[in-house]
Protein backbone atom coordinates (compact mmCIF):
# COMPACT_ATOMS: atom_id res chain seq x y z
CA UNK A 1 0.00 0.00 0.00
CA UNK A 2 1.29 3.53 -0.75
CA UNK A 3 2.20 5.35 2.44
CA UNK A 4 4.66 8.09 3.22
CA UNK A 5 6.14 8.83 6.63
CA UNK A 6 6.59 12.30 8.11
CA UNK A 7 7.47 13.27 11.67
CA UNK A 8 5.47 10.61 13.45
CA UNK A 9 2.72 10.41 10.82
CA UNK A 10 2.04 7.64 8.31
CA UNK A 11 -0.07 9.03 5.45
CA UNK A 12 -1.99 6.83 3.01
CA UNK A 13 -2.40 8.09 -0.55
CA UNK A 14 -3.41 6.98 -4.05
CA UNK A 15 -2.67 8.40 -7.50
CA UNK A 16 -4.62 8.26 -10.76
CA UNK A 17 -4.13 9.44 -14.33
CA UNK A 18 -1.45 11.45 -16.09
CA UNK A 19 -1.00 15.14 -16.77
CA UNK A 20 -0.64 18.27 -14.65
CA UNK A 21 -0.80 17.33 -10.94
CA UNK A 22 -3.83 18.08 -8.76
CA UNK A 23 -4.17 17.27 -5.05
CA UNK A 24 -7.71 16.40 -3.90
CA UNK A 25 -8.57 17.02 -0.23
CA UNK A 26 -11.58 14.95 0.68
CA UNK A 27 -14.79 15.78 2.53
CA UNK A 28 -15.71 14.03 5.76
CA UNK A 29 -14.75 16.61 8.36
CA UNK A 30 -12.09 15.33 10.75
CA UNK A 31 -12.54 11.91 9.11
CA UNK A 32 -11.46 13.31 5.72
CA UNK A 33 -10.47 10.26 3.66
CA UNK A 34 -10.46 9.08 0.07
CA UNK A 35 -13.59 6.97 0.50
CA UNK A 36 -15.74 10.03 1.20
CA UNK A 37 -15.40 11.15 -2.42
CA UNK A 38 -17.88 8.33 -3.13
CA UNK A 39 -20.53 10.36 -1.27
CA UNK A 40 -19.94 13.57 -3.24
CA UNK A 41 -22.60 14.76 -5.71
CA UNK A 42 -20.19 13.63 -8.45
CA UNK A 43 -16.81 11.96 -8.44
CA UNK A 44 -13.95 14.38 -9.19
CA UNK A 45 -11.38 11.57 -9.19
CA UNK A 46 -12.89 9.87 -12.24
CA UNK A 47 -13.47 13.21 -13.96
CA UNK A 48 -10.01 14.65 -13.41
CA UNK A 49 -8.02 11.45 -13.98
CA UNK A 50 -8.89 11.71 -17.68
CA UNK A 51 -6.53 14.68 -18.05
CA UNK A 52 -4.65 15.14 -14.77
CA UNK A 53 -2.31 13.33 -12.39
CA UNK A 54 -4.69 13.08 -9.44
CA UNK A 55 -3.31 12.67 -5.91
CA UNK A 56 -5.75 11.73 -3.14
CA UNK A 57 -5.00 11.10 0.53
CA UNK A 58 -6.41 10.13 3.90
CA UNK A 59 -5.68 12.92 6.39
CA UNK A 60 -3.83 11.97 9.58
CA UNK A 61 -5.92 9.85 11.94
CA UNK A 62 -8.55 9.32 9.25
CA UNK A 63 -9.01 6.36 6.94
CA UNK A 64 -5.74 4.43 6.79
CA UNK A 65 -3.51 7.32 7.93
CA UNK A 66 -2.05 7.68 11.41
CA UNK A 67 -0.39 10.54 13.24
CA UNK A 68 0.61 11.67 16.69
CA UNK A 69 -1.67 14.11 18.56
CA UNK A 70 -0.23 17.09 20.44
CA UNK A 71 -1.52 20.27 22.03
CA UNK A 72 0.27 22.30 19.34
CA UNK A 73 -1.50 20.61 16.41
CA UNK A 74 -3.73 22.66 14.14
CA UNK A 75 -4.33 23.53 10.51
CA UNK A 76 -0.59 23.93 9.97
CA UNK A 77 -0.09 20.27 10.92
CA UNK A 78 -2.30 19.14 8.05
CA UNK A 79 -0.68 21.57 5.63
CA UNK A 80 2.72 20.11 6.48
CA UNK A 81 1.40 16.58 5.81
CA UNK A 82 -0.06 17.66 2.48
CA UNK A 83 3.02 19.51 1.30
CA UNK A 84 5.15 16.64 2.55
CA UNK A 85 3.17 14.22 0.38
CA UNK A 86 3.75 16.37 -2.70
CA UNK A 87 7.46 16.53 -1.83
CA UNK A 88 7.46 12.74 -1.48
CA UNK A 89 5.98 12.50 -4.99
CA UNK A 90 8.50 15.06 -6.27
CA UNK A 91 5.72 17.46 -7.30
CA UNK A 92 6.60 21.12 -6.93
CA UNK A 93 3.66 22.99 -8.50
CA UNK A 94 0.11 21.65 -8.43
CA UNK A 95 -3.57 22.46 -8.49
CA UNK A 96 -5.60 21.70 -5.36
CA UNK A 97 -9.29 20.95 -4.93
CA UNK A 98 -10.94 20.54 -1.56
CA UNK A 99 -14.48 19.73 -0.47
CA UNK A 100 -15.98 20.45 2.96
CA UNK A 101 -12.98 20.63 5.35
CA UNK A 102 -10.88 20.53 2.20
CA UNK A 103 -11.75 24.20 1.71
CA UNK A 104 -9.73 25.46 4.70
CA UNK A 105 -7.08 22.85 3.89
CA UNK A 106 -6.71 24.24 0.36
CA UNK A 107 -6.57 27.85 1.52
CA UNK A 108 -4.03 26.83 4.15
CA UNK A 109 -1.79 25.42 1.43
CA UNK A 110 -1.95 28.72 -0.44
CA UNK A 111 -1.11 30.56 2.78
CA UNK A 112 1.79 28.21 3.59
CA UNK A 113 3.25 27.86 0.09
CA UNK A 114 1.66 30.26 -2.41
CA UNK A 115 4.43 29.64 -4.90
CA UNK A 116 3.42 25.98 -5.17
CA UNK A 117 -0.35 26.21 -5.72
CA UNK A 118 -1.42 26.87 -9.32
CA UNK A 119 -5.15 27.10 -8.52
CA UNK A 120 -7.64 26.09 -5.84
CA UNK A 121 -11.16 24.72 -6.24
CA UNK A 122 -13.37 24.89 -3.14
CA UNK A 123 -16.47 22.69 -3.16
CA UNK A 124 -18.96 23.69 -0.44
CA UNK A 125 -16.27 24.70 2.03
CA UNK A 126 -17.02 24.61 5.73
CA UNK A 127 -17.31 27.95 7.49
CA UNK A 128 -18.41 29.72 10.65
CA UNK A 129 -21.92 31.20 10.72
CA UNK A 130 -23.45 30.83 14.21
CA UNK A 131 -22.60 27.13 14.08
CA UNK A 132 -19.56 26.69 16.33
CA UNK A 133 -21.33 23.88 18.19
CA UNK A 134 -21.50 21.60 15.15
CA UNK A 135 -17.75 21.81 14.58
CA UNK A 136 -16.90 21.16 18.21
CA UNK A 137 -19.29 18.18 18.11
CA UNK A 138 -17.69 16.96 14.87
CA UNK A 139 -14.24 17.10 16.48
CA UNK A 140 -15.44 15.28 19.60
CA UNK A 141 -17.14 12.56 17.53
CA UNK A 142 -13.85 11.97 15.68
CA UNK A 143 -11.63 12.18 18.78
CA UNK A 144 -13.64 9.98 21.15
CA UNK A 145 -12.66 6.58 19.65
CA UNK A 146 -9.03 7.71 19.38
CA UNK A 147 -8.68 8.39 23.11
CA UNK A 148 -8.24 4.71 23.91
CA UNK A 149 -5.31 4.47 21.48
CA UNK A 150 -3.63 7.66 22.71
CA UNK A 151 -3.06 7.06 26.41
CA UNK A 152 -0.17 9.54 26.38
CA UNK A 153 -2.37 12.44 25.16
CA UNK A 154 -3.91 14.49 27.97
CA UNK A 155 -7.42 15.88 27.91
CA UNK A 156 -5.87 19.35 27.89
CA UNK A 157 -3.99 18.46 24.71
CA UNK A 158 -7.18 17.29 23.00
CA UNK A 159 -8.93 20.52 23.99
CA UNK A 160 -6.01 22.63 22.77
CA UNK A 161 -6.02 20.84 19.41
CA UNK A 162 -9.78 21.42 19.09
CA UNK A 163 -9.42 25.13 19.86
CA UNK A 164 -6.52 25.49 17.42
CA UNK A 165 -8.84 24.24 14.69
CA UNK A 166 -12.25 25.66 15.54
CA UNK A 167 -11.75 28.34 18.18
CA UNK A 168 -11.59 32.06 17.51
CA UNK A 169 -13.76 34.08 15.16
CA UNK A 170 -12.37 33.53 11.65
CA UNK A 171 -15.12 32.52 9.25
CA UNK A 172 -12.82 30.16 7.37
CA UNK A 173 -11.02 28.95 10.52
CA UNK A 174 -7.64 28.70 8.79
CA UNK A 175 -7.35 32.12 7.09
CA UNK A 176 -8.98 35.51 7.55
CA UNK A 177 -10.62 38.00 5.18
CA UNK A 178 -7.40 39.98 4.88
CA UNK A 179 -5.72 36.90 3.46
CA UNK A 180 -8.54 36.40 0.97
CA UNK A 181 -8.21 39.99 -0.22
CA UNK A 182 -4.54 39.49 -1.02
CA UNK A 183 -4.80 35.95 -2.41
CA UNK A 184 -3.37 35.95 -5.95
CA UNK A 185 -4.15 32.29 -6.61
CA UNK A 186 -7.15 31.75 -8.95
CA UNK A 187 -10.10 30.26 -7.06
CA UNK A 188 -13.13 28.31 -8.25
CA UNK A 189 -15.87 28.31 -5.60
CA UNK A 190 -18.82 25.91 -5.72
CA UNK A 191 -21.36 27.15 -3.20
CA UNK A 192 -22.39 25.37 -0.02
CA UNK A 193 -25.89 25.55 1.41
CA UNK A 194 -26.18 23.81 4.80
CA UNK A 195 -25.15 24.19 8.43
CA UNK A 196 -21.64 22.80 7.91
CA UNK A 197 -21.12 24.53 4.56
CA UNK A 198 -22.93 27.87 4.84
CA UNK A 199 -23.85 29.77 1.70
CA UNK A 200 -22.53 32.87 3.44
CA UNK A 201 -19.00 31.44 3.55
CA UNK A 202 -18.88 30.71 -0.18
CA UNK A 203 -20.22 34.19 -0.92
CA UNK A 204 -17.64 35.76 1.39
CA UNK A 205 -14.83 34.15 -0.61
CA UNK A 206 -16.46 35.14 -3.89
CA UNK A 207 -16.64 38.81 -2.96
CA UNK A 208 -13.33 39.02 -1.08
CA UNK A 209 -10.72 37.27 -3.25
CA UNK A 210 -9.49 39.16 -6.33
CA UNK A 211 -9.77 36.28 -8.82
CA UNK A 212 -12.80 34.03 -8.26
CA UNK A 213 -15.12 32.01 -10.48
CA UNK A 214 -18.33 31.41 -8.52
CA UNK A 215 -20.89 28.66 -9.16
CA UNK A 216 -24.10 28.55 -7.14
CA UNK A 217 -25.76 25.37 -8.48
CA UNK A 218 -23.58 22.35 -9.24
CA UNK A 219 -24.83 19.15 -7.64
CA UNK A 220 -27.21 17.39 -10.01
CA UNK A 221 -28.61 17.15 -13.52
CA UNK A 222 -27.70 19.87 -15.97
CA UNK A 223 -26.17 21.93 -13.15
CA UNK A 224 -23.68 19.13 -12.46
CA UNK A 225 -22.79 18.79 -16.14
CA UNK A 226 -22.19 22.53 -16.45
CA UNK A 227 -20.15 22.60 -13.24
CA UNK A 228 -17.91 19.77 -14.44
CA UNK A 229 -17.31 21.64 -17.68
CA UNK A 230 -16.58 24.81 -15.71
CA UNK A 231 -14.07 22.96 -13.51
CA UNK A 232 -12.23 21.50 -16.48
CA UNK A 233 -12.23 24.89 -18.23
CA UNK A 234 -10.97 26.63 -15.10
CA UNK A 235 -8.09 24.17 -14.70
CA UNK A 236 -7.21 24.41 -18.40
CA UNK A 237 -7.05 28.20 -18.19
CA UNK A 238 -4.89 28.09 -15.08
CA UNK A 239 -2.62 25.44 -16.60
CA UNK A 240 -2.22 27.61 -19.70
CA UNK A 241 -1.13 30.51 -17.53
CA UNK A 242 1.29 28.16 -15.81
CA UNK A 243 2.91 27.19 -19.12
CA UNK A 244 3.13 30.86 -20.12
CA UNK A 245 4.90 31.67 -16.84
CA UNK A 246 7.15 28.67 -16.15
CA UNK A 247 9.24 30.55 -13.58
CA UNK A 248 6.31 31.18 -11.23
Amino acid sequence: MPFYDRAGAKIYFETYGKGPPILLLAPGGMKSAIRFWQNAPWDPIALLAQNYHVVVMDQRNAGQSYGAVTAADGWHTYAADQLGLMDHLDIQRFHVAGMCIGGPFALGLIKAAPERVVSATLLQTIGRDNNDDVFYAMFDDWAKPLHSTRDNVSEAAWQSFRENLYGGEQVLFNVDERFLATCKTPLLVLMGNDVYHPESTSRLIARSAPEVTFIERWKSGEDAALAKDALMGFLTTCASRESDNPMR
